[in-house]
């Protein structure tokens, strides 16, 4: 019985994956989900963990991506570091797929910005002449908490970028990631230059 539990497992997160990376599913819950109604598994113990989903998607790439989501990825590291270049008095982290090495062309670059006016990162980009569009995100953080934070969405060279911005103190504690629910990996400037040039 255990048996069939753990396979119906991996059949769930080996959907769910393919529907992250052919189909543009970001959310992992949403993906597995959606691939268990696929599969008609119902019991809600057969779900995947996120790390699980993150291994198959990896997996997926390298059997059925490896030609594509490299390159996909490279693109967006060297947006990323433009980006990041650009707004550096923001002291900008990259986090996410672009960052642990899964995006691809269906990707936006996420990026950490630090500041305690919001408006502030919104006057520099009005300064410059580059559209962005309001929204908020909701991130997790340690102890079971939860914060609505401001992002700016703006698109350049077909790129989407989204910035969530933070207080300064945010630098202190990053939000929980969605994979393994541990503190969020970021990376300054030099750290995502370092990764495109071990590429």
């Amino acid at each position: 019985m255990r048996g069939n539990a753990e396979e119906s497992r991996r059949r769930i997160a080996v959907e769910a994956a393919r529907l992250i990376a052919e189909e543009g599913l970001r959310d992992y819950h949403d993906a597995k989900r959606k691939a268990a109604a696929r599969l008609g598994a119902f019991d809600e113990s057969t779900l995947p963990r996120n790390g699980e989903i993150e291994d198959a998607l990896r997996e997926h790439q390298r059997l059925f991506q490896s030609m594509s989501q490299p390159a996909h990825l490279e693109r967006l590291r060297r947006a990323a570091i433009e980006a990041m270049r650009f707004l550096a008095r923001f002291e900008p982290r990259l986090v996410g797929a672009v960052l642990e090495g899964t995006a691809d062309a269906h990707s936006a670059v996420l990026v950490h910005l630090f500041s305690d006016d919001v408006r502030e990162v919104i006057a520099f980009l009005a300064e410059r002449r580059i559209p962005c569009e309001e929204a908020t995100r909701t991130l997790r953080f340690a102890g079971d908490r939860e914060l609505s934070l401001p992002a700016l969405l703006v698109a350049a060279d077909g790129v989407q970028v989204e910035f969530v911005v933070f207080d300064i103190d945010g630098l202190r504690e990053a939000p929980l990631d969605r994979v393994d629910a541990k503190p969020m990996r970021r990376a300054g400037l030099a750290a995502v230059e370092a990764l495109l040039r071990q590429e």
